[in-house]
C-alpha cells in the first residue's frame, strides 16, 4: 500500500500516485511495455490474482516487473511528508527519502526502544512502559533462559553420546589393526602411523609447560603418586597404548643413562632447558614426549617419552 496523499505537503502529481491503492507510490515497480508504475506490494498482489496490467490489461508477470526510472524516484524523494508519529506529537515534515531514518530516531515513536527505569533495565517499546511489570518480565526472561539451557544440555548430551560412540568405533578399528599387524606388514606400518598421529594429536592438546625448579623433581614417586598421575594422563586423553609405558618412565630406574642417577642428573642439568615439556593437567608434573623432542640426545630421552613429577616449580 502506498502513502496516504493527505500526509504530503501541497498537491501530489498524478504520475506519483499508484492506480491500485490511490496512495503515493511506495517502493515502486513498472510494467515492461506500457511502463505504468505501481507500489510493489500492490502490483505483486494484483498479478497473483490476474496477470495483467491494471490499466490497459496487457499480460505481465512478476518476473517482468522492473524498477521505475531514476527521474521518477527523484521526484518521489523530493516530496515532503508528515511523520508517521504526528498523532503522538511529532510535527516534523521531512522528505520522503529521509522518512525511514527519521522514524528510527523520532522521539515520539511509540515503538522506540527505551530502558526500563524501574529496576530491571530491560529494553522495551515506549508504548508498553505503562503496562510493564518488572517481576513478570524477569520471570519470563528467566523461563526463556532456563528453556534454552535445557535445550543446550540436551544437545550436549547427544553430542557426548555421539562422541562416545565414535571413540568406541575408533577403538575397535585400532584393536583390529593391532591384531592384523602381527601377520600383515602393511597393516603393521599403517597401525604404527596411526598411533604416532594419535600421540601427536594428544600432545598438541596439552599446554606447554615451563619448569622453574628442576631441583624439585621427584625421581622415585611412590605408588599413590603414580596412580594419581596415571589417572590424570587418562583424563587428559592420553592414548591408552602409551599410558603404561609413560608411567613406567616416571621412575629413575627406567630413565635413560643421562638421568638415571642423581650424579648424572646434576652433570646434565644444563640440558634440561632443551626439553619441550607439556603440562599434565592439574598436576605438578610434565610429560616430555619423544615426538616433541627429536633434538634431544638419546641419553636424555626414552620412548615414547618421560613423565617428570615435581614437588613445585611447574608453570
Amino acid at each position: 500500500m502506498g502513502f496516504d496523499v493527505t500526509r504530503f505537503e501541497g498537491e501530489v502529481d498524478e504520475e506519483l500516485v499508484c492506480p491500485i491503492c490511490s496512495g503515493v507510490l511506495e517502493d515502486p515497480l513498472q510494467a515492461p511495455t506500457c511502463e505504468h508504475a505501481f507500489c510493489r506490494a500492490c502490483i505483486i498482489e494484483w498479478i497473483s490474482r490476474q496477470p495483467t496490467c491494471p490499466i490497459d490489461r496487457q499480460t505481465i508477470t512478476s518476473a517482468q516487473l522492473r524498477p521505475v526510472p531514476r527521474i521518477l524516484r527523484n521526484l518521489l524523494s523530493r516530496l515532503c511528508i508528515v511523520c508517521d508519529n504526528a498523532s503522538y506529537g511529532c510535527s516534523a515534515m521531512i522528505k520522503l527519502d529521509s522518512l525511514a531514518t527519521h522514524l528510527a530516531e523520532c522521539e515520539h515513536n511509540p515503538k522506540r526502544p527505551v530502558p526500563c527505569e524501574q529496576g530491571c533495565g530491560l529494553i522495551i517499546p515506549m508504548d508498553e512502559l505503562k503496562d510493564h511489570n518488572c517481576v513478570r518480565e524477569m520471570r519470563s526472561v528467566i523461563h526463556t533462559q532456563q528453556q534454552k539451557m535445557a535445550d543446550f544440555q540436551k544437545e550436549l548430551a547427544e553430542c557426548r553420546f555421539t562422541i562416545t560412540e565414535l571413540k568406541r568405533e575408533v577403538h575397535l578399528v585400532k584393536e583390529f589393526m593391532r591384531a592384523m599387524r602381527v601377520s600383515n606388514p602393511a597393516m603393521r606400518s599403517l597401525a604404527d602411523e596411526m598411533e604416532r598421529d594419535e600421540v601427536m594429536q594428544w600432545s598438541n592438546s596439552l599446554t606447554r609447560a615451563r619448569v622453574t625448579r628442576w631441583g624439585g623433581m621427584i625421581s622415585t614417586p611412590d605408588d599413590l603418586l603414580q596412580a594419581m598421575i596415571k589417572r590424570s594422563l587418562r583424563d587428559s586423553g592420553c592414548p591408552l597404548t602409551i599410558v603404561d609405558e609413560l608411567m613406567e618412565n616416571c621412575h629413575e630406574r627406567s630413565w635413560p643413562a643421562g638421568l638415571n642417577s642423581l650424579e648424572t642428573r646434576q652433570n646434565n642439568r644444563r640440558h634440561y632447558e632443551n626439553y619441550t615439556c607439556k603440562r599434565i593437567p592439574g598436576k605438578q608434573a610434565v610429560v616430555v614426549l619423544a615426538c616433541d623432542n627429536p633434538h634431544v640426545n638419546e641419553d636424555m630421552m626414552a620412548e615414547p617419552g618421560l613423565v617428570m613429577i615435581f614437588a613445585h616449580g611447574v608453570e
